[in-house]
């Protein structure tokens, strides 16, 4: 029988790097990144959004996830999982549908209008009809209360799994704007935020050209992109030598997710060509 959980310390964040400070121009640069749904558990955990209005169940799951592998936030209504959604990249969200004084059905909809996030909805032991409808709305599995842990654990992994080796068109009437993140190695550059987390969820700054430009990496990954492309991609524009600004801001980078710039694992130099990054990204919709 499982208790409820306890508190845990959170991992410590990763401390800043000090790349060699002679770092030469045409250094590689790149980290091999990782793909969409069951995401390497060793780099970065799947983020698992749980909406219950029941602290208890909510604290009970939080624990038992947490404790096999993933990252887990819990909210209690639609508005807080709305806002969850849109700060924060989630790769599965485990819904409620009677939830307190809310539609969870409709929540289930809207969320599948307007995203590819892959759902579990979670109905009573007598509600078929919530069942059949949830399915038809394409969510992609359910669980019934009372349900066991390692059941839904097992659903968990399991629509994970298939999101990995068949990743999801985007919703209907979805843009480029669906693409909320990119993920390599751990790493995790989110679209939305514009935001840049390490392996160990530190922040890192990126200036609006850095930014682009590793933007543009993680759309082309393992593909030489040239000075004159990278300039059109990251939108480096301004500089009296457009070729030394990208090599300027490809330094800046490097010294940023690298643990040695002088000798780059992930953005790599292409001699005579450009800019290779030489990883696997993995795309979140």
């Amino acid at each position: 029988m499982l208790h409820l959980p306890n508190k845990r310390s959170r991992p410590g964040l990763a401390k800043p790097w000090s790349p060699d400070r002679g770092a030469a121009f045409h250094h590689s640069l790149l980290q091999p990144s990782v793909s969409h749904a069951f995401v390497s558990f060793a780099s970065m955990k799947p983020h698992i959004l749980v909406v219950d209005d029941d602290p208890a169940m909510r604290e009970l799951l939080t624990e038992y996830l947490g404790d096999n592998d993933l990252r887990v936030t819990a909210v209690a209504t639609g508005g807080e999982m709305k806002a969850t959604l849109a700060a924060e990249v989630i790769d599965l969200v485990v819904l409620d549908l009677r939830l307190n004084g809310e539609d969870g059905m409709q929540l289930a909809r809207g969320l599948r209008e307007q995203s590819a996030i892959p759902v579990i909805i979670v109905t009573g032991k007598q509600e078929e009809a919530d069942r059949v409808m949830g399915l038809e709305m394409a969510a992609d599995d359910y669980v019934t209360k009372p349900f066991s842990n390692r059941e839904l654990l097992a659903r968990i992994r399991a629509v994970l799994r298939r999101y990995q080796l068949n990743p999801a068109e985007p919703a209907h009437g979805s843009t480029e704007t669906r693409r909320r993140a990119y993920r390599f190695s751990g790493w995790e550059l989110n679209v939305l935020l514009r935001r840049l987390t390490t392996p160990d969820g530190e922040r890192v700054e990126l200036s609006n050209g850095e930014f682009n430009l590793l933007l543009a990496f993680c759309e082309a990954p393992r593909r030489v992109l040239s000075r004159d492309r990278l300039l059109e991609l990251s939108r480096l524009h301004g500089a009296e030598v457009y070729d030394r600004s990208i090599d300027v801001s490809i330094l800046r980078l490097r010294r940023k997710i690298e643990v040695n710039a002088a000798a780059p694992q992930y953005i790599k130099t292409e001699r005579g060509a450009g800019y290779i990054f030489d990883s696997e990204v993995e795309v979140l919709g």
